[in-house]
Order: structure tokens, then C-alpha cells, then sequence
């Protein structure tokens, strides 16, 4: 068992350091406000949440829960603290980190004479960057001493729900690690012997932006399920029944699918539908600003892929891959058409290839689309990607039909590769000294 001092008696702190105590551990909790260590150090929940002050209640009376205000006391006293401060939102929707900054400075004057290596551990939600620019620079500062060496940082987010969070702190859904030193991040796993649950370790960086990410996805799927509502209630169809069946489907809907970064969504499908959805919501005077900003938003990937492909200064251009999708001749709102067209307009020397391509094979509305988007895209094909690569001193990676080793013994030293379609990291040429991902 360890002994663990939880600094911050809100929420999160106070579930923190009730159910550390819960499964055996010596736990001294730290805050300024006197009425808050007086109920937890009295076996009282300090918040009002299923199950806390019960469990509050019985590991005072063991002894192992106890409440403190000396900051200094409680680091001395204890191998590991947990920050567990507060980080609201100023009026401008910057963090307010004070009271981060505060405690790492109180927890670095305690190391000041502290003997002895000693964990800290960040649970409070902060913007990437922010364990490793403020956290452990203010705890060198103040403390004199070197993280590494003598004490250890590392970023563990939590994913703790109002209403379920005993719950969700005895099974989370992952159990993330953020350290500049692996060895760390190990030794913490003993904390959570109890859980089977994944376990991630990484940088800081990564865990602090996992937690903004899994928080942005979910007001993403409560704003999406609002508006479908919406449309639905106008519409005078069964919400209820629309939601059941969509949630059903866990291959692409509830599901990794489409959630791997990757450049823009196109074919005959997405847009169209997504336009005929907005279109009807305003017929019916509903503002549905979510589903509405889906096609300027793929229209802004688009955009940073033209931006990266021109800040070299170089114009001749060769894209292997034109459909929506591999394994296809599909050109109907293909993104990569409307990349060609971009890139033309700026005057570049374009050259394609797609292995699923030929303009003579071309029928319908898919060569309708290809006539009126770029009228003379017969004379930018060409029969074989080495033609295209060796021409070119920029090289657009929009297909997956190339393998890494062929690629990459085509490739030269001074071309730029531009990966659109993030193959996984073993296959991409991403030793290529001009490699770039669109967005990784």
C-alpha cells in the first residue's frame, strides 16, 4: 500500500482520495479551505456523490483517511502527491492556472528538505504542453532540485463522471501515464493493481491532449444528437426509434471507423447528403450550426493540404491517387479532384496517376463530374507512377496502391512527400528527409 497526499478537495481530489483510501492506501488530503479538511478529516464527504461518504466514513475510522491545510506536512509525510486543483475557464476561455502553479510551488518548497525520491502527479486538465513548460519548471525553481533525479512528474488524466464517479474510478475506461521517464509511469501502474483495464504509456503531451480530446468528442455527439433531434421533432418522425437503430451499428457508427486523421471525406454520398440534410433543416427555419459546418470545415482540410504543398515555392506537382476511395474509379467529389483543381489554379505543373483510372473507362455521372470539374484531365494522367514521381518535385501520396518499398525506391532526397492517406507508421516513408503528414 502507499501513502498518497491529494492535493485539491473538489471533485475530483475528493474522489480521488476517498477511494485511494478505500483499497487500502494511506491517504492525507490537502486544501485551503479549513471547512473542507474539517468534513474529510472527520470522515465526511466534502461533495455530495453516490457512494463517497460512505466510503469517506469507514477509511476514517481505519485510519487511513486524514485532512490537512499544511501543504509542507503532507508532502513530507508521504511518497506521492496527486494535483487535483481546479482549472476553470477566464472570461475569455483561457485556464486559469493558478491554482496549479500554487500547489507545485507549495509541493516545491516542501522538497526543499524532503529525503528521499517523490511523485507528483497531475490529474488536474490542462492544455498540452502545460506538465512539462509550467509544472515541472515550477517545481525545479522552487524546490532547487531536478525532476528525474529527484523527484518524478507524470500526467495522469481522469475520467471521473458526476453521479457515476466511484464507478468510473474503480473501472475506467483506459488508465493513461503521461512521463518524460517510462520507469515512472511503471511504478504508478501498483496503484491500480485492481483494474484490468488498458494502460497507456506515454509523453505528457499525448496524455494531457487525450483528455481535451475525449471531452471535445463527447459535447461533439451530445451537440449531434441534439440537432438530429431537432430535425427529427420538425420533421414529425420517432426520435427515439432513429437513435436506437443508429446506435446499433458498432462497425461504423459507434466505432474506430472514420476516426483515424486522415485528409478530407468525399464520393457520392457525404456531400450530397449532407447538403440535402442542411438544405431541408432551413427550409424548416432550424439553425443546426454543427451539421452545418461539417463541409466548410472538410473544405478547410482541403485548403491546408493546397497551403502545404505551395510554401515550398516548388510547381511541379505529381499526385498518385485521384478517386474518393482506393480500389475505385470513383471521381464524384472526389477531395483529391478538388485538390487538382486547386493546385492548377496556382499555377502548378500537375501530373496524376491512379492505378483505378482511365479516362476511356470513364462512364455516366462519374465522367460527367471529372468533364466539369477539370475539363482537361486527359493530358495530367499518366499510365505509371514512376513517370509521375521521377517528373515531380513534389510528390502527393493520396492512394494506398503503393507499397512503402516502392515508393521509397523511387523517391529522392530532395523531393517533398505528402502524405494524405496515414498508413500505419511501419508502412509510411516517413524517413523520407521531406516527408510531411497533412495532419500528423
Amino acid at each position: 500500500m502507499k501513502s498518497i497526499s491529494v492535493f485539491g478537495l473538489g471533485y475530483v481530489g475528493a474522489v480521488t482520495a476517498v477511494c485511494f483510501a478505500h483499497k487500502g492506501n494511506h491517504v492525507l488530503g490537502v486544501d485551503l479551505n479549513p471547512t473542507k479538511v474539517d468534513s474529510l478529516g472527520n470522515g465526511r464527504a466534502p461533495i455530495v456523490e453516490d457512494r463517497v461518504e460512505q466510503m469517506a466514513a469507514e477509511a476514517h475510522k481505519s485510519g487511513r483517511l486524514r485532512a490537512t491545510v499544511d501543504a509542507i506536512a503532507a508532502v513530507n509525510e508521504t511518497d506521492i502527491s496527486f494535483i487535483c486543483v481546479g482549472t476553470p475557464s477566464q472570461r475569455n476561455g483561457k485556464l486559469d492556472m493558478n491554482g496549479v502553479e500554487r500547489v507545485c510551488k507549495d509541493i516545491g518548497k516542501a522538497l526543499q528538505n524532503k529525503k528521499g525520491f517523490h511523485q507528483v502527479v497531475l490529474r488536474s486538465t490542462v492544455l498540452p504542453g502545460t506538465t512539462e513548460s509550467v509544472v515541472i519548471p515550477t517545481l525545479e525553481a522552487t524546490s532547487g532540485k531536478r525532476e528525474g533525479k529527484d523527484f518524478g512528474v507524470c500526467f495522469h488524466p481522469e475520467f471521473l463522471r458526476e453521479g457515476t464517479a466511484v464507478a468510473d474510478f474503480f473501472e475506467p475506461p483506459f488508465t493513461i501515464f503521461g512521463s518524460r521517464v517510462e520507469a515512472q509511469a511503471e511504478r504508478l501502474k501498483e496503484l491500480y493493481s485492481w483494474t484490468t483495464n488498458r494502460f497507456f504509456l506515454t509523453t505528457p503531451k499525448s496524455a494531457e491532449m487525450v483528455k481535451y480530446v475525449c471531452n471535445a468528442f463527447h459535447a461533439l455527439k451530445v451537440g449531434f444528437a441534439n440537432e438530429i433531434g431537432t430535425l427529427c421533432k420538425e420533421l414529425k418522425l420517432d426520435t427515439e426509434t432513429v437513435a436506437k437503430i443508429f446506435v446499433t451499428d458498432n462497425r461504423l457508427n459507434i466505432s474506430p471507423a472514420y476516426l483515424k486523421p486522415g485528409f478530407a471525406f468525399g464520393g457520392s454520398c457525404l456531400p450530397k447528403d449532407l447538403r440535402a440534410l442542411t438544405y431541408r433543416a432551413k427550409e424548416l427555419d432550424l439553425k443546426l450550426p454543427l451539421l452545418e459546418s461539417l463541409m466548410p470545415s472538410n473544405q478547410e482540410h482541403i485548403e491546408r493540404a493546397v497551403a502545404s504543398i505551395l510554401q515550398g515555392k516548388k510547381r511541379k506537382v505529381g499526385m498518385l491517387g485521384l478517386s474518393f476511395k482506393p480500389s475505385t474509379d470513383d471521381l464524384r467529389e472526389s477531395p483529391l479532384v478538388h485538390l487538382a483543381k486547386r493546385l492548377l489554379g496556382e499555377g502548378c505543373e500537375l501530373q496524376i496517376w491512379d492505378q483505378s483510372v482511365t479516362l476511356g473507362r470513364l462512364i455516366g455521372s462519374n465522367r460527367q463530374f471529372i468533364e466539369d470539374e477539370i475539363p482537361h484531365i486527359g493530358s495530367l494522367l499518366r499510365e505509371d507512377a514512376a513517370t509521375v514521381i521521377q517528373s515531380s518535385d513534389i510528390v502527393v501520396l493520396g492512394t494506398k496502391a503503393l507499397d512503402k518499398k516502392t515508393l521509397a525506391a523511387q523517391l529522392r532526397a530532395d523531393q517533398v512527400l505528402i502524405d494524405l492517406v496515414n498508413l500505419e507508421k511501419e508502412h509510411r516513408c516517413s524517413d523520407q528527409p521531406g516527408y510531411e503528414g497533412i495532419c500528423w
